[in-house]
C-alpha cells in the first residue's frame, strides 16, 4: 500500500464472524444486479404503504422541482432565444416529468420529498392530466387520506379540482391530447365523475376519518368542494369563519416554498391550468351528496359520540361545517339532528311545546372552552331564529356581566349579540352591559353592541353613552380627548396619567375648538418601529365602529379628530392601526362631506410628510380619491414647492405621478377639466371598490395630459438664408417644446408701461436692428481672423 493513503494506529483484530450454516435446499445463484429491490406493494408499512420511490426517481424529480421553482418565481427563461415560445418549452418539460410519473402516482404521493413536488406541478396540469391523476389515486382513498404527506397531495387537488368541475357543469370537458398513447381505449371519466366517486369510497369510513389528524382536513375540503357556500373565501387557505382547512404547520409550511401557480404564461385564452371566468358552477347533484356526510354521522355516531367531537382539536371544525350544513339544507330544525344532539336535546323539548328550559352543564362547559367555544359561534350564527331566542333566553339574558369578562366566552356572546333583532335584546345588553362599564380588557361584545345598532339604526345615543361611561368621560368639554384616550384603549383618567409621565400638561376643560396636546412618545412619520405609537387595535376597532354610527351619533369621533393638531394627525396616519380610523372617516357613508373636507384641510401643506410614509401615502390617496376638483386644486398647489422632495422620496413619487404638477403650472385650465374628468371616473367606480386602480387613473390621465400637449415634430426651415437671431425675435410669444425636457412655465414679460432695466432694453434693441444677414456676416468674419 502506498505510504500517502496508509492509516497511522495499531491496527484493529479482525473479527471472526460464525459461519452460517447453509440451507438444505440450495437456489441457484443469481448476480447481485439481477436481484429486485422493489419492496413488496402489498407491505403494511404505514410511512410507504405502496412502496418506496427508487433513488434515482427520486433525483429527477427533485431536479423537476428546482425548474419548476424557477418558472414559478419568474426566472429560468432568460437563456431562450427571443424566437422560442416558453411555454412550448415548459409543456414539453411537464409531458416529460408526468410519462415519468406514470405507474409511480402511489408511491410518490407517500414519499415525503416527492409529495411536495406533486403539489407544485398540480397547478400546471390542465384538465385531462389531472383527471388522470385522480382516477390513478381511486380505491386507495382510504390509505391516502389518512397518510401525513399524501393527505396534502389529495387536499391540492381536490381544491384544483373546483375549476374543473366548474368547466365541465359549462360543457367543457377536455378531450384526450394528441400525445397520449394511442393504444390506451379505456373511457376515462370526468372529474365530476371522480369526485362523487371519491366521495363514495370515504363515506362509509367517515367516523373514523374526521378523528383523523390528517384526514379531518381532506374531508373539510371535499365538503367545501361540494357546496361551495361553507367556504367564506377561497377554499385552499381558509374555511367557514375563517377556519383554516390546512393545519399551522401544512399552512406554513407552504407559505415557505415560494408561489404556487401555472408555469405556463398567459396569452389572453384559457390555457386549461385556470378558469376564466369568476363564477364557480356546481353540478346540482353535489348538494345532495354533501347531505349524505350528516346522515352518515347521525346513523353511525350515538349522542355522546358527537358530543365528544365537540370539545376535539380534530373533529370539531369538521362537525361544525356539518351544523352548517344541516342548517342551510332545512334539516336542523329536526328532532334527532346534529345541532339538536349538540344542545342536548333542546329542540326536540322545544318541538313537544316545553316552554322553559334549564341549563345544561355540558352547554356551559362548551361556552368556557378554547376548542368546542368556536362551535357555540357557528351554532349562534346558524341557528333557525326560534333555537336561537331560546339559547339566548337560557343562556345569555341575565348572565352577561359574568361572560362579558371572560376570556373564553365573551367571543361567543359577541357572536350572539351580532344576531340580535328585536329593540328589547339589544336594550336587556345595554342595562346589563352597565355593570362592567371598567372592564376594558374584553372589547368584542361592546363593539358588536355598536355594529348592531348601527346596522339597526336602533338606540344609537345609549351606544354612545355606553362608550363614554366605559372611558370615563363625564361632561362634552372632556371629549375632545375621546380619540387618543380610545385609541390606546385608556381611561381619561389614565390617559392623564400617561400624559403626565411624559411631560406634557393637559387642560381638560378647554373647548372642543382647541388643539389636542401632543400624544406621547409622539414620531415623525419617518419614526423607527421600536418607537412606534403604541395604539391598541381594539380601540381601533371600537373607533371604527362609532364612526359607522348615523349622525350626529358619531359626531363625538369626528370632533375630537377635527381638533387634533397636524403633528397628532400624522402620527395617527403613519401608523398601521391609526390609520384605519383615518380611513373610514374617508370612507363611510355616515360621516358628513363637511367632516371629510375639514380633515382634508388639516393636511394641506403637509401632505410632502404625509406621503413620505409608507401608510400615510395610501391616507393621502384616499384624501385625493375623495377631494373636490376644487381641494385637488389647493392640494396640488400646497406641493408645487416640494417637487424635489417628492421625486426623491420613495413613496411620494408615485403620489406626486398622479398630480401632474407640471401640466397645473403651465396650463391650469386643463388640468382643472382633466381633474373633473378624473373625479367623475372615481365616482362611477365607487360603487364597484373603495378606490379606483391607481393604474387605471394614472392611464387616463397621462392620456389626457399626452391629448393636450402636443409635441411638435422638427421640420427644416424654408429659409436657409434667414438669419437665427431674426427667427428668434419672429417666433417670440411661441413656446418652443422639446419632448425630452421638463415643460417650464414661461418667464412673464413686461407688459407697456412697465418699467425695465435700462441697460437690458439698450442690448435688445441693438440686436434687433442688425439688418438681416449681418450677424451671421460678423460671425464669420470674427473666426476668420
Amino acid at each position: 500500500m502506498p505510504r500517502e493513503i496508509r492509516k497511522r494506529g495499531k491496527k484493529k483484530a479482525k473479527v471472526q464472524t460464525p459461519s452460517v450454516p447453509e440451507p438444505a435446499v440450495k437456489e441457484p445463484d443469481t448476480p447481485s444486479w439481477m436481484q429486485s429491490t422493489k419492496p413488496n406493494p402489498l407491505t403494511n408499512d404505514l410511512e410507504a404503504p405502496f412502496g418506496y420511490v427508487e433513488a434515482d426517481v427520486k433525483a429527477y424529480f427533485r431536479t423537476v422541482d428546482l425548474c419548476i421553482r424557477d418558472w414559478q418565481s419568474g426566472t429560468g427563461d432568460f437563456d431562450l432565444p427571443e424566437d422560442v415560445d416558453p411555454n412550448q418549452e415548459r409543456r414539453s418539460f411537464i409531458i416529460a416529468a408526468l410519462s415519468e410519473m406514470s405507474g409511480k402516482e402511489l408511491q410518490l404521493s407517500t414519499d415525503p420529498d416527492c409529495s411536495g413536488i406533486l403539489e407544485r406541478m398540480a397547478y400546471s396540469m390542465d384538465d385531462f392530466v389531472r383527471r388522470v391523476f385522480m382516477d390513478c389515486l381511486a380505491g386507495s382513498y382510504e390509505r391516502l387520506t389518512t397518510h401525513r404527506f399524501a393527505s396534502h397531495v389529495c387536499q391540492t387537488h381536490l381544491t384544483l379540482a373546483r375549476d374543473t368541475i366548474s368547466r365541465e357543469a359549462r360543457g367543457i370537458v377536455a378531450i384526450r391530447p394528441a400525445e397520449a398513447d394511442p393504444s390506451d381505449s379505456t373511457e376515462l371519466r370526468t372529474m365530476t365523475q371522480l369526485v362523487l366517486d371519491a366521495t363514495e369510497e370515504l363515506l362509509p369510513r367517515l367516523a373514523r376519518l374526521v378523528m383523523d389528524p390528517f384526514a379531518s382536513h381532506v374531508v373539510r375540503t371535499l365538503l367545501t368542494l361540494l357546496v361551495p357556500s361553507l367556504s367564506s373565501s377561497d377554499t385552499s387557505s381558509t374555511g367557514p369563519h375563517g377556519a383554516p382547512l390546512r393545519s399551522k404547520k401544512s399552512a406554513a409550511y407552504k407559505a415557505r416554498q415560494g408561489p404556487m401557480k401555472s408555469v405556463f404564461k398567459s396569452t389572453g385564452d384559457n390555457d386549461g391550468s385556470r378558469d376564466s371566468t369568476t363564477s364557480i358552477l356546481t353540478p346540482p347533484g353535489f348538494g345532495v351528496v354533501a347531505r349524505r356526510f350528516v346522515h352518515t354521522i347521525r346513523t353511525e355516531m350515538d349522542d355522546n359520540e358527537i358530543r365528544a367531537l365537540a370539545s376535539d382539536k380534530v373533529a370539531s371544525p369538521v362537525l361544525q361545517m356539518m351544523l352548517r350544513l344541516e342548517a342551510e339544507s332545512g334539516e336542523a330544525e329536526m328532532a334527532g339532528s346534529l345541532m339538536d344532539r349538540v344542545l342536548m336535546g333542546m329542540i326536540s323539548r322545544l318541538i313537544d311545546g316545553q316552554a322553559t328550559l334549564d341549563r345544561e352543564d355540558y352547554l356551559e362547559t362548551l361556552m368556557r372552552d378554547p376548542t368546542s367555544s368556536h362551535l357555540l359561534e357557528v351554532l349562534a350564527l346558524c341557528a333557525p331564529p326560534r333555537v336561537f331566542q331560546s339559547i339566548w333566553t337560557t343562556y345569555f339574558v341575565g348572565r352577561l356581566p359574568k361572560l362579558v369578562t371572560h376570556p373564553v366566552a365573551n367571543f361567543v356572546v359577541a357572536k350572539a349579540v351580532e344576531r340580535l333583532e328585536a329593540e328589547e335584546d339589544l336594550r336587556t345588553v345595554w342595562l346589563e352591559m352597565g355593570g362592567v362599564a371598567g372592564e376594558l380588557g374584553r372589547t368584542g361584545v361592546l363593539r358588536a353592541m355598536i355594529d348592531r345598532a348601527a346596522t339597526k339604526g336602533l338606540m344609537e345615543e345609549e351606544m354612545v353613552e355606553t362608550v363614554s361611561k366605559v372611558f370615563g368621560f363625564s361632561s362634552a368639554e372632556d371629549r375632545i380627548l375621546f380619540v387618543p384616550c380610545v385609541l390606546r384603549l385608556k381611561t381619561l383618567e389614565a390617559f392623564r396619567l400617561s400624559l403626565a409621565a411624559e411631560g406634557e400638561s393637559v387642560n381638560v376643560s378647554r373647548g372642543l375648538n382647541e388643539e389636542v396636546p401632543a400624544l406621547p412618545r409622539h414620531q415623525a412619520p419617518n419614526r423607527k418601529k421600536s418607537e412606534a405609537v403604541p395604539f391598541s387595535t381594539q380601540g381601533a376597532i371600537i373607533l371604527q365602529s362609532m364612526l359607522r354610527l348615523h349622525e350626529p351619533y358619531n359626531e363625538v369621533v369626528c370632533a375630537s379628530i377635527g381638533a387634533m393638531s397636524i403633528e397628532n394627525l400624522l402620527t395617527i396616519a403613519c401608523d398601521p392601526t391609526g390609520s384605519r380610523v383615518l380611513d373610514v372617516v374617508l370612507e363611510s357613508p355616515t360621516v358628513s362631506p363637511r367632516i371629510r373636507r375639514k380633515l382634508i384641510v388639516n393636511f394641506v401643506g403637509h401632505f410632502h410628510s404625509l406621503v413620505d410614509d409608507k401608510l400615510g401615502s395610501r391616507v393621502a390617496d384616499r384624501c385625493w380619491a375623495v377631494a373636490d376638483p376644487y381641494l385637488r386644486e389647493r392640494i396640488a398647489r400646497s406641493l408645487i414647492p416640494h417637487e424635489r422632495f417628492l421625486a426623491g422620496s420613495f413613496y411620494g413619487k408615485f403620489f406626486a405621478r398622479n398630480l401632474h404638477l407640471t401640466l397645473l403650472q403651465r396650463k391650469p385650465e386643463e388640468w382643472k377639466a382633466l381633474q373633473t374628468k378624473a373625479k367623475t371616473t372615481t365616482e362611477v367606480d365607487s360603487s364597484r371598490s373603495v378606490l379606483p386602480p391607481s393604474s387605471s387613473l394614472q392611464d387616463s390621465s397621462a392620456k389626457a395630459e399626452g391629448d393636450s400637449i402636443k409635441i411638435q415634430k422638427k421640420t427644416k426651415r424654408k429659409h436657409p438664408e434667414e438669419d437665427p437671431i431674426d427667427s428668434v425675435f419672429s417666433g417670440a410669444g411661441k413656446l418652443q417644446r422639446n419632448p425630452t425636457r421638463p415643460i417650464v412655465a414661461p418667464v412673464p414679460v413686461p407688459e407697456s408701461g412697465t418699467t425695465m432695466d435700462k441697460g437690458l432694453s439698450e442690448v435688445l434693441g441693438a440686436i434687433k436692428d442688425v439688418p438681416k444677414g449681418t450677424a451671421l456676416r460678423e460671425r464669420k468674419r470674427s473666426k476668420r481672423a
